[in-house]
Parts: C-alpha cells; sequence; structure tokens
C-alpha cells in the first residue's frame, strides 16, 4: 500500500473533485463519518456546508484541507467492505479518526485506490498538528494496515517486481482515464530526471507529454499535452492537458519529481550496468531485436533516439525491475548509443570461450597426433649422452 497526503486550502475544490468523478460513474462513496447525517442525504452544497462550519470557526488558517490516497497493488484483492475497514483504521491510526470525512473508491485506474477528503480544523477551532505526518504517522500506520489486511508491502512495490502496468491501447478505455492511471503510476513508482526520461517511460506504456510549440502560451507556463500512441508512436485522439488531471503533471510539478530523481536512482545505476553487461558479454556482434528481447528478459526497455534519416544519435535505459531510467552516456562510455550499435550486425554471433589450442577434436584414431609428432623428433645420440655421462662421473 502506498499513502499520499496533500495539503490544500479549500474544501470544496476537494470535494467537486471526488464527487464529478462520482457522476462519471468513476467513483462512489464507500464510507462517511462525522458529518451527523446519513450521507446519502447530502447533495454537493451540503457537503460542502458541513466542513465549512469548522473552517469558518478560523478563517486566519488558510490551509485546512487534506486529500489523501491509498494506493493498492493491483493483486490485492480488495472489495468495498474491507476498502472501508482500511479507511476507517488507517484514518484512526494517523489522528483522524474523530474528524469529518469522506472515502471514495476510484475507479479510473488498473490499481485498487480510495481518496479521503477530510478537514484540518477540530471542533475548538485549532489546527490539526501535521507537521512531519508523513513520516511519523502515515509511515507506520501504513506497515500496520500492510500486515493486518495482508497486502503487498510497498517496499516490494519500489523495488519492482511487478506493478502490472498495462500499455494504453485507444478507444479501449476512456482516454482521460487511461492516460491519468499510467502517469499516476509512473510518477509514484519510478525515479526520473528530466521530460525526456519521463516519457522515455512512459513510451513504454504507450503514453507521450509534449510540451506544444514554444511559441504557446501552455510551453511559457510550463503545461503539457499528454496523447496515447498508436502502433507507428504517432499520437492518437484529442490531447488531454495536464492542468486537467487532478494531480497536474505538469512539467512545474514534475520538475519536483525530476529533484528527487536524482536522489533515487544513484544507488540502482551498478546493478542496471550489470544486467546490461550479462546481455552484451554473450554475443560478439547481435542483431537489434535481439538485444531488445533480451534486454527485455532483464525487465529492460530500451529506447533508440533517432534522427530523420534513421540514425541512432542516442539510447535510453528504462529499468522495470528498479523503477528508474538512464541515458546510456549518463551509464558509461559503453553504454553509449556509439559504443552499443558498433555491436550490431546482421546475424547474431554469440561469444564462444573456448580457446583455439582446446578445440581438439579426435577423427579417426586418437593416436595420429603422436604419431605424427615421432616424425620430426630428432634423432638421439646415444653414444654421446653416454660419453658425456662418463665424464660426469670421472669428475665426480
Amino acid at each position: 500500500m502506498v499513502a499520499k497526503i496533500k495539503f490544500g486550502k479549500s474544501m470544496r475544490g476537494i470535494l467537486i473533485y471526488n464527487e464529478t468523478k462520482v457522476e462519471k460513474g468513476e467513483a462512489k462513496i464507500i464510507l462517511a463519518s462525522g458529518l451527523a447525517v446519513d450521507i446519502d442525504r447530502l447533495n454537493l452544497n451540503q457537503k460542502i456546508q458541513r466542513f465549512k462550519n469548522l473552517t469558518d470557526l478560523n478563517p486566519t488558517v488558510k490551509t485546512n484541507a487534506m486529500h489523501i490516497s491509498l494506493n493498492f497493488d493491483a493483486s490485492d484483492k480488495l472489495d468495498p467492505a474491507k476498502l472501508q475497514q482500511i479507511a476507517q483504521v488507517y484514518m484512526e491510526q494517523i489522528g483522524f479518526g474523530d474528524q469529518p470525512y469522506i472515502a471514495y473508491q476510484h475507479l479510473d485506474a488498473a490499481h485498487p485506490h480510495i481518496h479521503i477528503a477530510t478537514t484540518l480544523m477540530q471542533k475548538d477551532g485549532k489546527r490539526k498538528y501535521t507537521h512531519n505526518m508523513g513520516r511519523l504517522v502515515s509511515e507506520p500506520a501504513r506497515k500496520k494496515i500492510e500486515i493486518e489486511f495482508n497486502l503487498v508491502k510497498a517496499e516490494g512495490r519500489k523495488q519492482g517486481n511487478n506493478l502490472n502496468i498495462q500499455p494504453a491501447v485507444y478507444g479501449q478505455k476512456p482516454t482521460k482515464q487511461t492516460i491519468n492511471s499510467i502517469v499516476l503510476s509512473v510518477r509514484q513508482n519510478y525515479a526520473f530526471t528530466s521530460l525526456a526520461e519521463f516519457n522515455a517511460i512512459l513510451g513504454q506504456f504507450n503514453i507521450r507529454a509534449d510540451r506544444g510549440n514554444d511559441e504557446t502560451t501552455m510551453f511559457e507556463k510550463k503545461g503539457l499535452l499528454y496523447s496515447i500512441l498508436d502502433e507507428k508512436r504517432n499520437p492518437i485522439g484529442v490531447p488531454i492537458k495536464a492542468s486537467s488531471f487532478y494531480d497536474q503533471p505538469t512539467l512545474k510539478n514534475l520538475e519536483k519529481d525530476f529533484q528527487a530523481g536524482m536522489e533515487k536512482r544513484k544507488p540502482l545505476k551498478e546493478n542496471l550496468n550489470k544486467r546490461i553487461d550479462w546481455v552484451l558479454q554473450k554475443y560478439n556482434a547481435v542483431t537489434r531485436n535481439t538485444l531488445v528481447n533480451e534486454l527485455a528478459k532483464q525487465q529492460i526497455g530500451i529506447v533508440f533516439r533517432q534522427n530523420e534519416k534513421g540514425m541512432i544519435y542516442g539510447l535510453t535505459f528504462v529499468d522495470h525491475k528498479l523503477k528508474t531510467v538512464f541515458n546510456g552516456s549518463d551509464l558509461g562510455k559503453d553504454y553509449s548509443a556509439r559504443a552499443i550499435t558498433q555491436k550490431f550486425s546482421a546475424q547474431d554471433q554469440i561469444r564462444t570461450y573456448l580457446k583455439p589450442n582446446q578445440a581438439t577434436h579426435f577423427i579417426g584414431n586418437p593416436l595420429e597426433p603422436l604419431l605424427e609428432k615421432a616424425d620430426y623428433d630428432a634423432p638421439t645420440v646415444i653414444g654421446k649422452k653416454k660419453k658425456k655421462k662418463k665424464a660426469n662421473q670421472q669428475s665426480l
């Protein structure tokens, strides 16, 4: 389970986001607590008012809202009843059991997840203490819940064994839902340091983030357009603005991910190098397809950057096992486009480690080499050797 906490200044905005999902059939309310009335009897404005009654107690507190998302592995079997229990236990564990909150089960991603909307304002008009909340209370709560409900542990997911992100297929599901699910999963689980690296990962799942023309307002404000890619890697359908997603994966917000990725991926470089080496050392020469397939067995995706003439000028390695990405040149000169493409050939040439003088095949008479050698032996002069031996004996 992965828990994410966001603080905000608008309970109204958080509620509208989730309630809009409910209206579209992309979410449903599974639990409500502390609202003093059956949730089914409240419309959107009444829900907003319930929280406003608390935030109005201290208007000087601007950051008064909290939006939590609890994300589970796709293999976790969770029905609404169990999700209700998890939401309730989590809120109690982090000290918000007495606060009013609404829990929504979202249905717009491949993995189970719930969102919880609540306020930081208490009945006495004081704000809940939230400093280092993630480390001090949320992490211990997450670990207890993973054990209690037998969930896939967050550490196991980060080491990557299988996130089960399915590549996007245009028309199979609503475009926005598909893009949101993949982008969110990549941001939560992969370490990357640039938009190009982010796109290298997204491309593995048929998604692309585009800055647009450099003369547009979107470009200036660091916005992005997200599209699904077809089989020829071309965008298909109507692109969707990053700002229209709840998490707003704009370039401006991604830059925070870039900074975090620099530290996260440092200890992962050596392992990736070793797995690439293991593949390369098997061949004196290799076809491009074989290289791609062999790396895939190591849970490594390779992205070839080519110019209009088809010349490869760069490589990017996407590590799906450890959830990171590196340009070949960042791994070392042996992994650059120049070094790798020099190994390309029309046919695979598997490397053999047997030395030439060990590759002797006995065909026919196995004593033949010995007989041949005897023909070239110099004659033994027995007399001289005896005389020499005698002289030696005399000198003794």
